[in-house]
């Protein structure tokens, strides 16, 4: 099945980029390791799912490009063009004049309703040259105004137009010291709205990709690049072909369909954030080992410790035993003892990869006391390496991961709110004070939800 993806705003736009980017590098690297079969089928289902071809017989995203100014889906097409070994289809991008002044009312009741039947053309047109269309992967900023408020409006267009279709957004959570005064606001009301139209949110945090940039891939001047290109990375790690069942004999078919039936078993509960190592430098790899037992119990660590990334892991942080008594709820002002799940997916790709022991990550100390830890944990494997990586493994969670840093979004929000501070940017474009109450209501049943796990 194919995935179309929609690419909202500057950084929806960017990031899309270096994904198909990143995927396309990995179909067409060397992996002496698998078989010319392997290797085949491999390249046949990326192909499936990502690319279409027309006469010319290079790779053509199945994508289509939003944004409210035209120079970066300009640039992006552009780039693409030139790499010679895939493309965007030059007829399925729209852009105006005009941007959205980092408001989210403007994007999603000015720019969105305006613009809503040329955008929905266009995704209409791309999802027709699917044989199979798996769903809807929108990528969008929450901080500024055209990829939150347009992104939000566009994937309520989505699930109306195509209801019986799988939408993931893959969301960017804005750095903590604050890129846009105005980007909580814009948080509680894209998230908020997002809840109520997609099937999940897959979150990236940008202080934490940052992170990674500077203390694992040692980047001395970092920019916007180098952490999308980390992202789309860790995305790729995910979404590129593996079989999801004992060894199986075919890739999967369905990639967005398996996600949400792996991860997401109840509506209340749709955040997912993605943990992946090793994450280095290229230059370090070929001095560099790796054996799955460490892996496996580093990424297992992390998840239990809601560490975001290798460096610093707090190994301090133990599971209880079941027959502890242990509190069903947390204060959210306090730090959770260890990061209780509601669903895991480990995805594991390289050498050796069906002989590893994951039964790790079906203690019942991870999960809320109502799941069967059978059915919340599953694991996709494939003896193909991914991007340069002889051994990686990745972790997709639906877990308290997101509880801080959502409480601390509504919490700025709320304050600002209290006070009536820019509220009236938003009234201008019909965005009501009741629109906000509405919001903050969503997300703090969200933060209740979760933090009762």
């Amino acid at each position: 099945m194919s995935i179309v993806t929609v690419q909202l705003g500057q950084c929806g736009n960017q990031i899309g980029h270096e994904v198909f980017n990143t995927i396309c590098g990995d179909v067409h690297g060397t992996h002496g390791l698998c078989s010319k079969k392997e290797n085949e089928s491999y390249h046949d289902a990326c192909k499936e799912r990502f690319f279409s071809e027309d006469e010319s017989e290079v790779p053509v995203a199945r994508a289509v490009l939003v944004d409210m100014e035209p120079k970066v889906i300009s640039q992006t097409l552009s780039t693409a063009a030139r790499s010679g070994s895939w493309k965007y289809n030059d007829r399925s991008h729209f852009c105006q004049k005009q941007g959205s002044g980092n408001n989210w009312a403007n994007g999603y009741s000015v720019h969105g309703p305006r613009h809503k039947e040329v955008i929905m053309n266009l995704v209409q047109k791309e999802a027709e040259k699917c044989d199979r269309l798996g769903g809807f992967f929108t990528i969008m900023s929450m901080a500024g105004g055209t990829g939150s408020g347009l992104g939000a409006f566009v994937t309520q267009c989505l699930r109306d137009t195509f209801p019986s279709s799988f939408i993931l957004n893959h969301v960017i959570w804005p750095y903590g010291t604050g890129e846009v005064i105005v980007q909580n606001y814009n948080s509680v009301l894209t998230l908020s709205h997002l809840y109520q139209s997609s099937d999940a949110l897959l979150v990236h945090e940008n202080d934490v990709i940052h992170k990674i940039c500077a203390q694992r891939m040692n980047i001395k001047q970092i920019s916007f690049r180098d952490v999308n290109q980390v992202i789309a990375h860790q995305l790729g790690s995910v979404f590129q072909p593996t079989y999801t069942a004992g060894g199986g004999s075919h890739y999967s078919r369905n990639p967005l369909g398996d996600l949400m039936e792996s991860l997401v078993p109840h509506p209340e509960f749709k955040m997912l954030g993605l943990r992946n190592i090793p994450q280095m430098p290229e230059n370090s790899l070929a001095y560099s080992t790796f054996h799955w037992p460490g892996l496996i119990k580093h990424l297992r660590q992390m998840l239990i410790a809601n560490a975001k990334m290798e460096e610093g892991i707090d190994w301090q942080v133990r599971l209880p035993h079941l027959s502890s008594s242990v509190p069903s709820t947390h204060s959210i002002n306090k730090p959770l003892h260890f990061n209780t799940s509601i669903a895991n997916l480990v995805v594991l790709r390289g050498k050796d990869v069906h002989s590893i022991d994951i039964g790790s990550f079906q203690d019942p100390s991870l999960y809320a006391c109502w799941l069967n830890p059978q059915e919340a944990f599953n694991a996709w494997k494939t003896p193909r390496a991914f991007n340069k990586y002889e051994k990686s493994t990745s972790l997709v969670s639906n877990s308290q991961f997101l509880l801080k840093p959502l409480d601390n979004v509504v919490g700025k929000a709320w304050n600002m709110f209290a006070s009536k501070a820019y509220v009236h940017q938003y009234t201008k474009f019909g965005i009501e004070e009741e629109d906000f109450l509405d919001s903050f209501t969503a997300l703090e049943q969200v933060i209740s939800s979760y933090t009762n796990l």
